[in-house]
């Protein structure tokens, strides 16, 4: 007798998907995590009285429509938004609403942008098609493709030249192609760039960042009505798993630090918690970082050294801010900007730089300089989400890239004060009583990152979105495709999975499945 039959090291979106679906098949399922609450960084917490803050995500990316029917995620409660976004320059340019409603985003384009770039517009979903098949990030059940696998989903030779594209391109190759004039859109082109590069460590002139394009523009084709807030912020996606696996009678222990998986004989035992206490049973999903499951919670001698090796390589290299900003009231956006003071356009402010700004930037953050002009996301939920402030207070976060993460010990607080500065400082050019608006406010490095969630290098992706890792280098639920994990009863289910990174459940989704086919 085991004290379960199944144990989910990590309570974030993709291992409390893995525990619910284990629970509800009849598996008796433990989900353990070293966090104070579950939801990792897919969480909406409360960082000063009465002010709530998505930690890390901030919306529910498109996934298959059968798992989101299989979690009940169809059911939870949204805001409804008439404008997802608006990116800007913030040098006078004409702002890039992006509608909810397809039908007024083409005629916002067309009048105030041009034809021109509506036609880029559709030049890009085109070929965002054949390198969304080639991926398979929605494909639930379905392992990664090999290189030939990923060609053979083009119909024909533009389709072919897309993944090579992915492949091999850069962001800035396939913008200059449907986008050319640099200065009319330098907002949109300046929005798509962070899309893209946000999940890696390369500036968007860098070969290979074309694959995080595709990436982030992805939706599946039975799903494709785009992103969703959430009435409650992120957190409400894995309060609802959370009360679903306990509703279904699972037990999940908040506050239990796995220190090993324990392996006999070549399967799996169970767990050992940093208090030295074992929990045993024969089938073991990990939901955090796949290199950390092979390399610090397996012994060395679980496995041959070729396969743990490959699991070292993995790069990690986040490189952002994040701060999070109680605010005593709304602030007031000046012209050329003063259109932002309409609440329907405050929700998500994307003050972009341009491709080629960002990739001096990326550059530049590689010798240890911080951004003199930083491109930002903006986001001010509680103006359609009252709950996350208290009433007449709103709760803002901003999310910036590039913090230096290769520089010294000694400057790295002083580069995250000065990066923080000069975030605050760019938002308060553009709404002058901003800064005198903040009540309180907290900056997170992804080294605070890594430290609250576990997550390597304060790396969201759990492995960044770089060509050599993704397709059939991006593991599946029982390790690569090319190279399973010898180890009986183990299964990955983290955001570093395919189907990974993002809030699509994927990962945890393929984790349980696998778990289900193979007893």
């Amino acid at each position: 007798m085991t004290d379960f039959d199944a144990i989910v090291v990590g309570a974030g979106h993709n291992g409390l998907t893995a525990a619910t679906l284990l629970q509800r098949a009849g598996v008796r399922t433990l989900c353990l995590d070293a966090q104070r609450y579950a939801g990792g960084m897919a969480s909406t917490v409360e960082l000063f009285d009465g002010y709530r803050f998505e930690i890390a995500g901030s919306v529910q990316i498109p996934t298959s429509a059968r798992v989101s029917r299989d979690l009940g995620l169809d059911r939870l409660p949204t805001v409804d938004l008439d404008v997802m976004s608006v990116s800007l320059r913030g040098v006078g340019d004409e702002p890039f609403v992006y509608y909810t409603d397809p039908a007024r985003l083409l005629a916002h384009v067309d009048e105030v942008h041009g034809a021109d770039a509506m036609i880029g517009m559709a030049g890009l979903l085109a070929w965002c098609q054949a390198p969304t098949r080639a991926l398979g990030r929605f494909d639930a059940e379905q392992p990664p493709k090999t290189i030939d696998e990923m060609y053979a989903c083009a119909t024909n030779e533009f389709e072919r030249s897309t993944i090579t594209d992915m492949l091999f391109g850069s962001v800035t190759d396939v913008l200059d192609r449907y986008f050319p004039d640099r200065e009319k859109y330098g907002a949109l082109r300046g929005m798509l760039a962070l899309l893209a590069v946000n999940t890696t460590y390369r500036g968007p002139e860098t070969p290979g960042t074309a694959a995080a394009l595709a990436y982030g523009f992805a939706v599946p084709d039975e799903n494709a009505l785009l992103v969703k807030k959430l009435r409650g912020g992120i957190g409400a996606l894995t309060a609802h798993l959370r009360n679903e696996f306990v509703t279904a009678g699972g037990e999940l222990r908040l506050r239990s630090r796995v220190e090993d998986i324990l392996v006999t004989d070549g399967r799996v035992t169970g767990v050992r918690l940093r208090d030295g206490c074992t929990v045993s049973a024969p089938t073991v999903v990990s939901a955090v970082a796949p290199d950390l499951t092979v390399t610090t919670l397996l012994d060395a001698g679980a496995l041959p050294t070729d396969v743990r090796d490959r699991y070292t390589r993995v790069d990690h290299r986040g490189s952002y801010l994040q701060m999070h900003f109680a605010l005593d009231g709304i602030p007031t956006f000046a012209d050329p900007y003063g259109m932002l003071n309409d609440p329907a356009l405050q929700s998500n402010i994307g003050i972009f730089s341009t491709p080629e700004e960002l990739q001096r930037q990326w550059e530049d953050c590689r010798r240890g300089i911080v951004p003199a002009d930083p491109a930002i996301a903006l986001q001010i939920p509680s103006v359609h989400d009252r709950n996350l402030a208290p009433p007449g207070r709103h709760a803002a976060s901003a999310f910036s890239l590039w913090f230096p993460v290769e520089a010294g010990e000694a400057s790295y607080g002083d580069m995250k004060v000065e990066m923080g500065r000069r975030v605050i400082e760019k938002i308060t050019r553009l709404a002058p009583d901003f800064a005198s608006k903040i009540v309180r406010h907290t900056t997170f490095t992804p080294r605070h990152m890594g430290t609250m969630f576990g997550a390597p290098g304060g790396d969201y992706c759990h492995g960044l979105i770089h060509p050599d890792q993704i397709g059939q280098h991006r593991p599946g639920p029982r390790g690569y495709v090319d190279q399973p994990l010898p180890v009986a009863g183990l299964y990955l289910g983290s955001a570093g999975c395919h189907g990974g990174p993002g809030i699509t459940f994927v990962p945890g989704y393929n984790a349980a499945k696998a778990v289900l086919a193979d007893h």
